[in-house]
């Protein structure tokens, strides 16, 4: 892990006097859309974004019926695209800059990826997805980072996943290439930013119970029969799954917040950096290291044996 940025324990890292300003990415439904509502509910301020506005009017009517109306006024919504072009970015963010004059907090939580044997997939596809998801999280992050280090303090969160850390299973190859990536992101980011007081959390979850959150369905363009038993074996894995995921969306999302924030669990904690959500995104991880650990132990003598004599 990171030993650069540890030492914050305190909410004061980031928030100084008054309420936290959000952008928060993709927040139309699943994560993104929880985590603009949890932030709402501690006093923050939100900048929510989506692909359309019309994605966001279920936020919008749910913030406008809160008996709370001090909530809409704390909302604003914006259109982004992972996909939009640099400049494009970049003026969505300086408008939403403008709503409250600072951005806090940035979280990278918008992303989609096919399901599919990556061959299959074809590298126009694998291009695309690089594209969009990792190329796109950094149009928006390097439009937000000047603002924060003007100010000498931020949290950029960028939301990763379990499967970065179990890539073996057939068929999530090009997500797991993605989140992968999105995590050695946000592990340089840390060590460049930590001179100016910015904070980077990867957040990883595990399995959990949202809505949408496998509508890009499965890559089909180049089917080739040599994979047809590990196709099915994988379809019908991911077609037990939707309404069976054993996370709850609400409670990761209160965690995040708890976080950035530095309270409830996380009160007196050092930053930790990684944000690892659910039993089975615990697992995942603790099983990848015990492979590297075995690996390394088994391979010693040949590791060791490569240096100069």
């Amino acid at each position: 892990m990171l030993k650069s940025n540890t030492n914050d324990t305190s909410a004061a890292h980031t928030s100084n006097t008054g309420p936290l300003t959000w952008l928060i990415t993709g927040t139309s439904s699943g994560f993104g859309y929880r985590l603009a509502l949890i932030a709402l509910s501690r006093g923050d301020n939100v900048i929510a974004t989506a692909r359309s506005l019309t994605k966001l009017q279920k936020l919008v009517d749910e913030v406008s019926n809160d008996p709370d109306q001090l909530k809409k006024e704390r909302l604003r919504t914006f259109r982004f695209d992972l996909s939009d072009p640099e400049e494009v970015v970049k003026q969505m963010v300086v408008d939403a800059h403008e709503v409250w004059g600072r951005i806090d907090v940035l979280v990278n939580n918008a992303g989609w990826a096919w399901r599919g044997m990556l061959e299959e997939s074809g590298v126009s596809a694998l291009q695309t997805l690089t594209d969009t998801n990792i190329i796109g999280t950094a149009k928006i992050t390097f439009a937000v980072l000047p603002y924060m280090r003007a100010r000498r303090t931020g949290t950029v969160v960028t939301v990763g996943s379990r499967m970065s850390w179990k890539a073996e299973l057939p068929s999530i190859g090009s997500y797991a290439m993605v989140k992968s990536a999105l995590r050695a992101f946000s592990e340089n980011l840390g060590a460049e930013l930590a001179p100016f007081n910015i904070r980077t959390l990867i957040v990883e979850p595990g399995s959990f119970r949202t809505e949408g959150i496998y509508s890009p369905g499965w890559h089909e363009d180049n089917l080739t029969a040599d994979y047809d038993d590990l196709r099915k074996a994988a379809q019908k894995t991911f077609a037990s799954l939707p309404g069976n995921e054993p996370g709850d969306a609400l409670k990761a999302m209160t965690a995040v917040v708890d976080v950035v924030r530095g309270e409830g669990p996380a009160k007196g904690k050092a930053w930790p950096n990684y944000l690892i959500l659910g039993e089975d995104g615990e697992a995942a991880v603790r099983n990848k290291c015990a492979v590297m650990l075995n690996v390394l132990d088994e391979w010693k003598d040949v590791t060791r044996g490569t240096r100069f004599s």
